[in-house]
This record gives C-alpha cells, sequence and structure tokens, in this order.
C-alpha cells in the first residue's frame, strides 16, 4: 500500500491550465501506481483549462464547487457528486464560471501504457 497524506502532495505545472493549482495525489512522482494517475486540481473562479485535445481519456469528479466542461456537443455544468468520462480524441475546455474554488479529482492513463 501506499499512501500519500494531502499535506504531503506535490502540485504540478498543468499545461494548458490558467487559474488552476493541481497536486499529484497517486501515480508519476507520488507512487508507483501502473497504470494511471490521479490528481486533484483547485480551480479558481475563472480558471480552467483550455480547449484541447489529449489522445488520452479522463475522468473528472467535482468534490466541491462546480465545473463547466465544453466539447463540441456539450456545454455541461458538473457539481459536487457528479463525474464526467472525456474519450481519448475529445476536445473540451474546462471553466469554472462561478465565484467560489472548485475541486476537481482527474484520473489519466499514462501516455505511453503502463509503467514497467
Amino acid at each position: 500500500m501506499h499512501v500519500t497524506r494531502f499535506d504531503d502532495a506535490r502540485p504540478y505545472d498543468a499545461p494548458g491550465h490558467s487559474g488552476v493549482v493541481a497536486l499529484r495525489l497517486q501515480g508519476w512522482e507520488a507512487s508507483d501506481c501502473k497504470n494511471f494517475s490521479v490528481s486533484m486540481s483547485h480551480l479558481l473562479p475563472g480558471g480552467g483549462a483550455e480547449h484541447a485535445a489529449s489522445p488520452l481519456e479522463r475522468v473528472y469528479v467535482v468534490t466541491a464547487g462546480e465545473a463547466t466542461v465544453i466539447t463540441e456537443s456539450q456545454d455541461v455544468t458538473l457539481r459536487v457528486g457528479d463525474s464526467c468520462l472525456i474519450p481519448g480524441g475529445e476536445a473540451r475546455t474546462l471553466v469554472n464560471r462561478s465565484n467560489s474554488v472548485c475541486t476537481i479529482i482527474v484520473v489519466m492513463p499514462y501516455p505511453d501504457g503502463p509503467r514497467p
């Protein structure tokens, strides 16, 4: 078992994001998780991620506040307890349109497949 205490989680720079503090909870440098990483992102009011696609699927789970996910076909506001899957290749914008901080758990596979 590997425990990452919240107080020990390290921030990292998420490219294409502004007004966001991202903390690595599992995977990459935080643990030896083999198939995916888990992070927590705090989106300030007006903060989020620019419209872009990734070849990797990702899951967002909102744990505080609300965030809007915008794709070519939908504009959906996620609230506490809501989650969504962004399939690989689908472009999305993520934005906090509220005046409160939004917290999102993000789960993503590694770009080159499972780690040895």
